[in-house]
């Protein structure tokens, strides 16, 4: 069924019985040209993009939980594309001209605000950053605007100027950044995919791979074999034990990430701001609570919860940057399951393994780059090729040296 004014009016009418499903929970068949592993975002962006650009409409999505229990509904629904180096700048700005025209593309109301991304700075060094990065973006085709103090208490008079213990000196804000709802986005490409003929079969657990004269023909699951002639894996926080079942070693590790949301206050945030002296970033939901978080949690984890520790961290970024929020009542947190990385940035490659191909390592981007993830793997899955904008996510740039370190940190994927 479409989304229009119309089928809205005529199920008015017959009192709302009439709705279909959103998408079809497909029985799984014996064999597809493509099976995707992974029922989150990335996954059923690419499904969406194979049948819409590439015509490749015999695939299926095999997710072992349900549609969105991963970390497309695990997120803090932040969008932005202000990143600094060239092999990152382009497909992030992708994906923000996806997300810009994603509700038209999807037929469904996924709730794109772009309502602004403000990122803080509070030192000489964190301007003379801020200033460089906001050049490349420019550079780049991309909106950036440097603002000093003045400018920031004129956006957000209720941050702690005056008696901060790191006192705002400016920012850099992209206008074009914002948010979107994370379950609409899944819904949405679901929706798509299925009405295209993409089998979306939930409840059906990868155990393992199916390998043929070192060829990767199918996958064996917990609702029997199905054989394939490709099969790309994006399960983001579970890509190191997908991979094992194939005898492959990734260079990830997987953390937790937390994300909390306040009681429903009235309109307050109308944009995203972020802590530059702490691992801080904030929005406001449309029903009004705050939603926020930080860092991941500093240890190896395949759970979708996190610690205390972590919890007191992120309210002490938030309190040094706005104490009014002090009297504030945390209703719920929640985590998802992080890829990092050695470097930070992600993977869109074929793998060592004939018919095995790899959407993995997002580490903090998963969410904001979903449509560009799926347009490239799907472009990756129907050519072989790696798309423009993603050819330095490749997996062996880690052999060659040819790194996209954003943060400066290192190989060390807990402090991207």
């Amino acid at each position: 069924m479409r989304n229009s004014i119309f089928s809205l009016a005529l199920n008015a009418l017959s009192g709302h019985k009439h709705w279909q499903p959103t998408w079809r929970d497909a029985e799984p068949r014996a064999a597809y040209d493509v099976i995707i592993i992974g029922g989150g975002g990335h996954g059923l962006a690419t499904a969406h993009y194979l049948a819409k650009i590439y015509g490749i409409t015999n695939v299926a999505v095999l997710e072992k939980s349900w549609i969105g229990s991963g970390n497309v509904g695990r997120n803090t629904t932040i969008v932005r594309s202000n990143y600094l180096l060239p092999g990152n700048i382009p497909f992030y700005e992708l994906s923000m001209k996806l997300w810009e025209g994603l509700e038209q593309d999807l037929n469904y109301n996924a709730m794109v605000s772009q309502r602004g991304v403000l990122n803080l700075f509070h030192s000489d060094g964190q301007r003379d950053g801020y200033v460089r990065r906001g050049n490349a973006m420019r550079l780049h085709g991309v909106d950036a605007e440097l603002l000093d103090q003045a400018a920031v208490r004129k956006l957000y008079p209720f941050l702690d100027f005056d008696h901060a213990r790191f006192p705002i000196q400016g920012g850099l804000l992209q206008k074009r950044g914002g948010t979107v709802r994370h379950d609409a986005v899944a819904w949405g490409y679901a929706k798509t995919a299925s009405a295209r003929g993409v089998d979306i079969v939930q409840n059906c657990e990868v155990r393992g791979f199916i390998v043929e004269d070192g060829q990767v023909v199918g996958v064996e699951t917990s609702r029997g074999s199905i054989r394939a002639g490709k099969v790309g894996m994006a399960v983001a926080g579970a890509s190191s034990q997908v991979a094992a079942m194939a005898g492959l070693k990734l260079p990830i590790e997987s953390h937790v990430l937390q994300a909390f949301v306040s009681e429903g206050l009235k309109p307050l945030i109308p944009g995203v701001i972020t802590f530059g002296a702490g691992h801080f970033y904030i929005s406001q939901s449309d029903k009004g609570g705050l939603v926020f978080g930080g860092d991941i949690d500093g240890y190896n984890s395949y759970a979708q919860r996190g610690n205390l520790p972590v919890v007191e961290d992120v309210c002490e970024g938030g309190m040094a940057l706005m104490p009014m929020i002090g009297r504030l009542r945390l209703l719920r947190s929640w985590g998802g399951l992080m890829d990092m990385s050695m470097d930070g940035s992600p993977i869109i490659d074929r793998t060592p393994i004939s018919g095995l191909y790899l959407n993995a390592g997002w580490c903090y981007g998963g969410f904001k780059a979903t449509p560009a993830s799926g347009l490239s793997f799907a472009h990756l899955l129907a050519t072989d090729t790696a798309h423009e904008t993603a050819k330095a996510y490749r997996l062996d740039r880690f052999a060659t040296g040819h790194m996209l370190d954003e943060k400066g940190q290192g190989a060390q994927p807990n402090l991207h």
